[in-house]
């Protein structure tokens, strides 16, 4: 098998780069997993794995760089964090007791209603004995593969491995009866503002380039965590 130079780049053709950036996409989300959160013990991120709808004459990322026969996506991809914070057990400033699995069971109540599948939702009831193992199922059995929704996604620019712009993703809270995601052409979508929405990178000039990072995991840092 000889190398690709395809994927060195991070453009799918006409300029148009391979992954998402913040802003309002119509998205459907093909899988989901969590991350560990490495400041605090038992703390997880959610992270979702999305996907746009399908672009012509666009060619994505391989679905899977070790077996080309499993095609490449037909959309632009990214990462995105269910909340900008982790979740994890602990209680806020105001005295509200936070409980992990709760939060997180509640997210993904939300989305099952935004999809139309509470039904199957409610039927995995009792069925697992940690949230991991919920997860884990809710990703690889749930029946939203092609469902879309109106997403907005907020996110803070990093600079990646490459010297280049990238993005840490997640969806933003809820503001007067708006929200990150719902059903397409909803008007309850959170309209993107770049001000309340994207934290930007100082800018600063690039004195060398290392190895291509097309789609990168960003580090976490403790500002991922917030009990307010």
């Amino acid at each position: 098998m000889g190398l690709s130079t395809k994927d060195l780049v991070s453009e799918g053709g006409g300029g148009m780069a391979k992954t998402i950036a913040p802003g309002n996409h119509t998205l459907r989300i093909n899988s989901m997993v969590l991350e560990n959160f490495q400041f605090i013990d038992g703390a997880k991120h959610l992270i979702l794995n999305v996907e746009t709808e399908p672009i012509e004459g666009f060619e994505g990322f391989l679905i899977d760089k070790d077996d080309e026969s499993k095609g490449r996506y037909k959309g632009q991809i990214g990462r995105v964090k269910a909340s900008q914070y982790a979740y994890a057990d602990g209680q806020t400033k105001s005295g509200i007791k936070i409980q992990r699995d709760r939060s997180l069971m509640m997210f993904l109540a939300n989305l099952s209603k935004a999809t139309g599948i509470m039904q199957w939702f409610e039927e995995q009831d009792n069925k697992f004995n940690s949230i991991e193992e919920f997860v884990k199922n809710f990703s690889d059995n749930a029946p939203l593969k092609d469902k879309y929704l109106d997403f907005c996604i907020a996110g803070k620019e990093y600079e990646n491995k490459s010297g280049y712009t990238a993005y840490d993703m997640w969806l933003p809270k809820a503001e007067n009866n708006k929200y990150a995601y719902g059903e397409e052409g909803s008007d309850r979508i959170l309209k993107y503002d770049e001000a309340k929405h994207l934290k930007k990178l100082e800018v600063k000039p690039v004195d060398n380039f290392g190895d291509d990072d097309d789609f990168p995991t960003p580090g976490r840092t403790s500002s991922d965590f917030s009990l307010d």
